[in-house]
């Protein structure tokens, strides 16, 4: 595995570039202004007179509607939803990709599912920050960065891996590590770089980050509930305090946690966890899961919903949004927050 630190990277390749970044969201916002402070010549793409773009305006960018803005680019960083990209590229993109020009990402999963697929004479690259955009643009204006990982898709110019580098060294994730996505041997070889990121970033958000933690908080939330003790005790056990235990994790692994709670709560958790979270029964379904990322029937089912309106998605955050775990964490974070 190469890891590329601050003296393996230099921003020569893309200083006397136009960096166009599509969307100004989280990752694009973020993204742009570290890359600008850093004195990279960036500008924005955006629809016309909308939200993103007067703030893009108010920030200081010169911004464009996204054809025009990919027309004066050298390098298109592609950073608005994954459901959406297709159709930017196809109506606004595709036709702007001049022999030499790069197509960027911070997410590969248009490329991995061949919903864009790029003229050979472009490079294409990918840099993607392991955090939210608002905390790594507060990393960096702290002086860090946040780790980070490359991947090169296509090299037409011979120069794709420095101009990843060079863009990741101005948003200062040089200073924690870039992992070189396309350096990884040996395992799962057979699966190219770009997809390596997609597959486990999809996966790592079905099984723990986004839904297997959410499913987790509330059928404990719900038991404690169900056997009649107040929701707002349910809510500090099973919700609340979970931020304080993925901050230990964050810091040193699940060791330095152990480590760091009461004698009586490591052993509860080492002991019975095992029977929340059954090893030899979970996997299986784990993999599954992982086998229809891979195979591309998630990839498929999620652009389906999204092409027909999201309506399964929205009746879902209709119903989980006001469930009584959302209610009564409402309340008590409105009790507790911090003094403005």
């Amino acid at each position: 595995m190469k890891i590329y630190r601050e003296n393996d990277s230099s921003m020569d390749d893309v200083k006397d570039l136009i960096i166009a970044v599509i969307g100004y969201g989280s990752q694009g916002r973020a993204q742009a202004n570290m890359m600008k402070k850093s004195g990279l010549n960036v500008i924005i793409g955006a629809r016309k007179n909308g939200n993103s773009w007067k703030m893009a305006e108010e920030e200081g960018f010169d911004v464009y509607e996204i054809d025009k803005a990919a027309e004066k680019a050298d390098i298109i960083h592609i950073l608005i939803p994954d459901e959406y990209q297709k159709a930017v590229y196809d109506t606004k993109i595709r036709d702007k990709l001049s022999a030499g020009k790069t197509l960027g990402f911070s997410h590969g999963f248009n490329i991995s599912f061949k919903r864009i697929v790029p003229p050979k004479e472009v490079d294409v690259i990918m840099i993607a920050p392991k955090s939210p955009g608002p905390s790594e643009y507060k990393t960096y204006l702290e002086g860090f960065g946040v780790p980070a990982l490359l991947a090169v898709h296509q090299d037409a110019t011979g120069k794709a891996k420095e101009k990843a580098l060079g863009m990741a060294k101005a948003m200062h994730f040089t200073k924690a590590g870039v992992i070189d996505l396309n350096s990884l041997e040996g395992t799962r070889d057979d699966i190219a770089p770009f997809d390596k990121e997609t597959f486990t970033d999809l996966f790592g958000e079905q099984s723990v980050l986004c839904g297997g933690v959410s499913e987790l908080i509330q059928t404990s939330f719900e038991v404690m509930v169900e056997a009649g003790y107040p929701p707002e005790m349910a809510y500090f056990e099973a919700s609340h305090e979970l931020k304080l235990i993925t901050d230990l994790i964050y810091e040193g692994g699940i060791e330095l946690m152990y480590q760091k709670v009461s004698n009586t709560a490591e052993y509860g958790g080492r002991t019975r966890g095992k029977k929340v979270i059954d090893r030899e029964k979970i996997k299986p379904v784990m993999r599954e899961m992982l086998k229809d990322i891979e195979t591309g029937v998630f990839a498929k089912e999620w652009m389906d919903e999204a092409d027909s309106g999201m309506n399964k998605l929205n009746k879902m955050r209709k119903e989980e949004g006001s469930n009584l775990l959302q209610t009564i964490g409402d309340k008590l974070r409105k009790l507790f927050e911090k003094p403005k």
